[in-house]
Formats: C-alpha cells, structure tokens, sequence
C-alpha cells in the first residue's frame, strides 16, 4: 500500500524551505503533492496571464478580492520581516521535485472556488468582524510586531489558534480549513491507488497536517468530493434585501401620497432618497481615492441603483474609475509586490476595486439611514401618515374594484 508523509509547513518561514528540501533528499517520495491549485501554481512559477481590469469588472467580485489582497499584503509583510517570501517553501518543493525527476501533484482546491465558499459562507456580521479583524492584524504587522512564525508549525499553538478562529469565524474556518483538509485528503487518496507502491510526500500548511492525516486514517469520514466543490447553497440574502428595500420605499411613498400631507411631501421624501444615497456614495468613492468624476456617477445613479438588486452603484463607479485610470495589466502584479498599504492605494487597479466597494458600502448606509431619518426629516407623525395612508389606499382599492 501506498505511503504518505505529510509535512507540515509554514508559509513565510525558511526553516520550512530547508525541511521541504531535506525531507525529499531523505524520503526519495515518488510523487511530491503541494498544497496548490494549477492557478497559483502557474503564479509560483511566473506562467500566468496576469488578469485585465476587464476581467475584475466582468466578473464583479469586488469584497472578496480586496480581501484576497488584503490577505496576500498580510502574508507578504510577515514574509518581508522574517527574509521570506509568501509561498517558498512551495517554490522550494517544485524545484526540488522537478531536479530530481520526481513527479508534481496539485491537491489543493481551486482558489476561485475556495474565495467564492468563504465569502459567500459567512453572514454580514461575520464578513464585518473579518475585515475588521484583517485590517488590525494590518496595522499591527505594519507597527512592526513580531510573529514567532516557527512556533505555528507547534501542534498546541496549532490546536489553540483553529479553536480561537473557529469561535471567531466558525463558517469561515470550516471553508478554509476543514473542507480544504477534506479536499487534500480526497486528492490524496486517489495518490494512493495510482501509486499502491509509491511514497507520497505531502506538503501542506501546519494547520492542515492533523486534519488531513484524520481523513487518511478515516477515508469512510470524508465528505462527498462534489460537495466541496459546487457553490453553497444558500438564500440569497442581498437580493432579498433588494428586493424588501424596493417594495418598502414604493409602500412608504404610496402611503405618503394617500395620506393628504400633500404632494410637497412626497417630492420631499423622494428627493431626501435621492440626496442621501447619492451625497454618500459620492463621498465613499473619493474616500477609495476616486477620480471626481467616478464621485460624481455614483452621485447620480445611487438612488436608482439602490432601488434595483441587480444592480450596484459600486459597479458603475468602478467602470468609470476604470475608463478614467486606464490600470494595466502589470497592476495586478504590483499589488502582489506591494511592501506597503500606502503603495497599494496608489495602483490604479487597487482603486478600481476600493472605490467599488466603498461606493456600494455608501449606498447601503444611504438606504439605513433614509428608513432612520425619512420623517423627522419632512417633520411628519409616522404613525399618522402610514395608518391614513393605508386606510386611504384601501377605501380606493375596494372603491374601484
């Protein structure tokens, strides 16, 4: 039967790097599987088409990729300080392997389909708390505190941090880590019957090695491989939201017509949707460092993006940042390469994406806020104005029916 050796590795750490490489003169495996998808083992190894800022605007998954660079900034920095890059130890198993003719296999998931689970896994509090959570690691990494990065690959240490992530983001602990285990493991096996002979040297991140090493031990516990694989199902939340924000602010302006305060009113209550969404958008986009002129799109079509849910004023912001920047294709690459936030804000790609965010973050405040302060602001009872309006509504209703 097949052996596996699992190492476990650090990402930034070049002890790492010298345990991959004496562990393959040693173990002689004949077959070296990484912890890498063929995407980012093509970046590893500089073959990649670096994608176009077409390709970030088609595709629209503005959150998740600037938290994607968030991360990778992360990693780099704590690489940067400890004289290692993001991924080495990788990089130094390929070499390795490809030295000695030894056979690379890729048993990671895909990281589209890993970033696609994990954002859309989590629940809008859980999102908050993870950016929030990513943006003090950031600013503690950036003040220079120093990361024990050795002490990761501990099975205790280990142990504490997934227990302390899992109670911080327990949806997104089980999509990074347990179902990525699982997935490994699944590649793993089928290693095994390929090779009933062979030696197999796996080379994944500390933090998978236990849970990996579970599921060879335990193959009958191992999920499902297209469960791992296919888009979560779950109730779309933002649309439904979309969609209750519509036919809200369409209730709120029928009331206000039926309830006799006058036509001044309802214009009031329009133009405040009107002002509100676009006066913050605007403001979120030049906060992203947005051209005016991407500012002032958002100003004029918040109000009537934020009445349609499949549409986002992030969306249209981003294309006109995009016209006006012009990013290149090297942008994408000089995110990657960023040794500081500071560096990052300046690549105009990097704004394309901040601006889309920060702009549909404006917009939802802009709906918030409208529901809080609506009447105050026309200085109207709500109470009244709603339960005469509904009374009013009816009485026409079964009047012309």
């Amino acid at each position: 039967m097949a052996e596996v050796n699992i190492l476990g590795t650090a990402h930034v750490s070049q002890q790492s790097v010298d345990e991959v490489r004496a562990a393959i003169a040693e173990y002689k495996p004949d077959v070296v599987a990484v912890e890498l998808d063929p995407s980012r083992f093509q970046a590893l190894k500089r073959l990649a088409r670096d994608p176009t800022v077409e390709d970030v605007l088609e595709v629209k998954n503005f959150n998740s990729l600037l938290v994607q660079w968030l991360l990778a900034y992360l990693q780099r920095k704590i690489g940067f300080d400890v004289g290692v890059d993001p991924g080495a130890e990788m990089k130094a198993a390929i070499e390795e392997a490809e030295k000695n003719n030894i056979p690379i296999a890729l048993v990671d998931r895909d990281i589209r389909v890993t970033l696609l689970r994990f954002w859309n896994s989590m629940g809008i509090f859980e999102k908050i708390k993870m950016i929030w959570a990513l943006i003090i690691s950031i600013a503690e990494v950036d003040k220079g505190q120093e990361i024990d990065i050795e002490s990761l690959k501990d099975q205790n240490v280990i142990d504490v941090v997934m227990e302390e992530f899992r109670k911080f983001s327990p949806n997104g602990a089980r999509t990074l880590i347990d179902e990525r285990d699982a997935f490994i493991a699944h590649q793993l096996v089928i290693l095994k019957a390929q090779r009933p002979e062979g030696r197999i040297l796996a080379v994944v991140g500390a933090g998978h090695r236990q849970g990996i090493a579970n599921y060879l031990d335990n193959p009958a516990t191992l999920p499902p491989f297209d469960n791992l694989v296919r888009e979560p199902k779950k109730l779309p939340w933002a649309m439904i939201f979309g969609f209750a924000v519509t036919a809200l602010f369409a209730f709120l302006l029928a009331a206000i017509a039926f309830s006799g305060v006058g036509w001044n009113v309802l214009l009031y209550a329009f133009l405040f949707w009107v002002v509100i969404h676009g006066v913050l958008a605007a403001i979120f986009t030049l906060l992203a460092g947005g051209h005016p002129y991407s500012a002032l799109t958002c100003f004029c079509v918040a109000w009537m993006t934020s009445l349609n849910p499949m549409l986002h004023a992030g969306w249209i912001a981003a294309y006109v940042e995009a016209r006006v920047r012009k990013p290149p294709v090297t942008d994408f690459r000089k995110i990657y390469e960023s040794e500081s936030l500071g560096d990052m804000a300046k690549i105009p790609l990097f704004r394309v994406v901040l601006v889309a965010a920060l702009a549909n973050l404006g917009s939802l405040l802009g709906t918030v806020l409208y529901f809080i302060f609506v009447f105050p602001v026309l200085g109207i009872d709500p109470g009244v104005v709603i339960s005469t309006g509904i009374h009013n509504m009816w009485t026409w209703i079964t009047g012309f029916f």
